[in-house]
């Protein structure tokens, strides 16, 4: 009889195996791969001594990233089987999918990934087990040597000295792991498109092919997916952004630098004056800071050592200068001019400013990801026992402004990551801080390891928009180290000198990505208060244009913003086009308005209203403005 040992499952359930079962005999049929002892390890392994075994879902978190992961692995077969020469690089998944890296002398076709798709399928249908080997690193280096993948050698270069192989059917490729038993279990992926990056993400290197692809645990699970998928293609801000003409980011003006047209500036002008008005009722005070500022602050922060290569610097009459990143330093200086009293604190300094970071050029998008955006930023500096009620008054500012746009949202704890600043001390002091936050509110959250910013830990909000997507914004970050290093401090009630504590926080976060989000969550058909225009004047007949021009006079001195369409044309064509560009409101103006003193409005869904006096049209304009 085989030598038996105990496993312990999840709920504390106990089972006797013999030694040596492989794991998959254990697992489910939804089960991917296991934990044991905490180690996520494939279901090929055997159980060699007792151990706390739990399994991991297809249709958990993790267990997608396994699946997709284990698809970008078939993929790479087939791109190998149907283009010899092209070389690996990467491979991983994505919150959405996966994708692989190629070199290779020709762009990818379309009909290029439609044959690696039915290659791939073919491959799924030979249900090949994924076999992890364990060799060292210079068996591993010569291994693909022999193979011509140069990138693989490379990247070797980084690796610990014993790494893994996984291997499917002729195909070997350098992988953590783990995967899927074998590739029958992968039910429903597609291929998706192909885009141009650099090796490493840096602009120096070559320049590769990006295929990307989604997988999903079953059909109906993609096919949601691509139905979605379509919906944001309609929805892409960009498009939008052009057609509405709102802003543009041009080749001649530099990449991720945005150009805001008047409609888009007006935009932002909106949510701007939004956002000073609910700051200043929040007991915020406005302040501006400088966007150079000399390099010896920039390494006093910390930001030089641990920030610099999102930094761009300059020099002055022989000082360097470093371009802002951030908008903290000048707000600590702003404190710092005066000496602070107990009775002072805290203080609340909002900016909505202008900062530039280096974002590599493969990974700009839009609005959503820029090399200059402006935050609207604020730093609070309290003592430590008003740190929880500043915590949850900036969670209590999140959730009234969430509900205007109508975004639901969700909550992560962001932790020390490895390269950060302050002591230990203080981080747990800062996390604790934000944890009692999180849970006197009972508020339920995500704990992101190691994704904290470098002076502190932060709660990361992330709303949702009409698509279910998921985007960062708002943040809530934490901050003893710096307070610290700038030797900021308050005279407290004993006569002595005390340091404050610095929240850093954002509630939209970067204007320009909040922009993007909120176009494609609206369709560019955004609610009366925000849209850059909200009513365009038509007449009938040219003969009707001093009428109009009295009603436009009257509308824009109360605020209104109204265009005027006095052209020649069809009512029908102009109605049309009002529509297109998504005006809330088209007020037509004919013989019978005129003479009653009216004007009759229609909706750009097309619905026809009764005619009104042009006072009751203000009014309904006003009455469609948040209140918060």
């Amino acid at each position: 009889m085989a030598e038996q040992i105990s496993i312990t499952l999840p709920g504390g359930v106990k089972e006797s195996v013999p030694k040596g079962t492989k794991l998959q005999e254990l697992a489910d049929e939804t089960g991917v791969a296991a934990q044991v002892n905490g180690s996520v390890v494939d279901l090929s392994q055997e159980i060699e001594k007792d151990a706390s075994i739990s399994f991991i879902s297809i249709h958990s978190k993790k267990g997608l990233e396994i699946l997709r992961h284990s698809t970008a692995h078939v993929m790479a077969q087939a791109v190998k089987e149907l283009f010899p020469t092209a070389r690996l690089t990467f491979g991983p998944s994505t919150d959405t999918g996966f994708y692989y890296d190629f070199d290779y002398d020709r762009p990818f076709t379309p009909q290029d990934l439609e044959m690696i798709g039915e290659r791939m399928s073919e491959i799924v249908q030979e249900d090949l087990p994924f076999i992890r080997r364990e060799v060292s690193k210079e068996e591993a280096a010569e291994t693909f040597r022999k193979m011509g993948e140069t990138y693989k050698v490379e990247h070797l270069e980084d690796l610990p000295d014993h790494v893994s192989l996984y291997r499917q059917g002729t195909f070997l490729d350098l992988c953590e792991g783990p995967h899927l038993p074998s590739t029958g279990r992968i039910k429903a992926f597609k291929l998706l498109n192909v885009s141009g990056t650099y090796w490493r993400g840096d602009a120096r290197n070559q320049v590769l092919q990006r295929v990307y692809g989604t997988a999903f645990p079953d059909a109906k699970g993609l096919e949601d997916y691509l139905y979605m998928l379509e919906e944001a293609r309609k929805r892409d801000h960009r498009k939008l952004g052009r057609e509405l003409d709102l802003f543009s980011l041009q080749d001649e003006a530099g990449p991720g630098l945005v150009i805001y047209h008047p409609k888009g500036a007006m935009l932002r002008t909106i949510l701007e004056d939004f956002e000073k008005r609910e700051h200043l009722k929040r007991g915020y005070q406005i302040v501006i800071g400088p966007h150079l500022l000399r390099l010896d602050l920039w390494k006093q922060s910390g930001h030089f050592e641990n920030y610099r290569d999102k930094m761009y610097f300059t020099k002055v009459e022989d000082a360097e200068y470093g371009i802002k990143p951030m908008n903290c330093l000048a707000h600590m200086l702003i404190y710092k001019s005066q000496i602070r009293s107990y009775r002072d604190l805290p203080f609340r300094y909002f900016e909505l400013g202008t900062v530039h970071r280096h974002e590599k050029s493969g990974e700009l998008h839009g609005l959503l990801r820029v090399r200059g955006f402006t935050q609207d930023d604020a730093h609070i500096l309290c003592r430590p026992d008003q740190l929880n009620d500043e915590i949850c008054a900036i969670i209590d500012f999140v959730d009234d402004v969430m509900r205007v746009f109508g975004f639901e949202y969700e909550m992560e704890l962001s932790t020390r990551p490895e390269k950060s600043i302050g002591s230990a001390e203080d981080w747990e002091r800062a996390t604790q801080a934000l944890l009692q936050a999180l849970k006197g509110k009972g508020l339920a959250f995500d704990i992101n390891v190691g994704e904290g910013a470098f002076y502190g830990p932060k709660i990361d909000v992330k709303l949702k928009d009409a698509l279910g997507r998921k985007w960062q914004c708002a943040t809530i970050q934490a901050d003893f180290a710096m307070p610290e290093r700038f030797d900021l401090t308050y005279v407290g009630s004993d006569g002595e000198r005390h340091r404050p504590v610095m929240l850093h926080r954002v509630i939209l976060g970067a204007m320009e990505r909040f922009i993007g989000v909120l176009i494609e969550h609206y369709v560019g058909a955004f609610p009366v208060w925000l849209a850059p225009v909200q009513a365009v004047l038509m007449t009938v007949t040219d003969r009707l244009i001093p009428y109009a021009e009295k009603i436009y006079r009257l509308l824009v001195q109360k605020g209104i913003r109204v265009e005027r369409d006095f052209r020649n044309e069809k009512l029908g064509f102009k109605i049309r086009e009002a529509q297109l560009q998504k005006i809330p409101y088209m007020l037509v103006v004919g013989d019978r308005e005129e003479k009653e003193g009216t004007v009759s409005p229609r909706k750009r869904s097309g619905e026809a209203m009764k005619a009104i006096r042009p006072e009751e049209f203000i009014s309904l304009i006003e009455s469609e403005y948040p209140s918060i």
